[in-house]
């Protein structure tokens, strides 16, 4: 898992949605790690081995 659920209830309640169903975590995890990946391969693709804000 790579968000933490809590955190995101809570920012959900401040946005004012009181609940997620079962199968929005697994699918914000999924969006995540995609981001991460073509961070990632952004970064290598330019030479560097830090990824950074741009690469998003």
């Amino acid at each position: 898992m790579v968000t933490i659920r809590t955190q995101v209830k809570d920012l959900l309640k401040q946005l004012g949605v009181d609940n997620m169903s079962g199968d929005f975590q697994n699918k914000l995890d999924e969006k995540v790690k995609q981001v991460l990946l073509d961070a990632c391969k952004r970064a290598q693709e330019n030479g560097r081995r830090t990824v950074m804000g741009r690469d998003i």
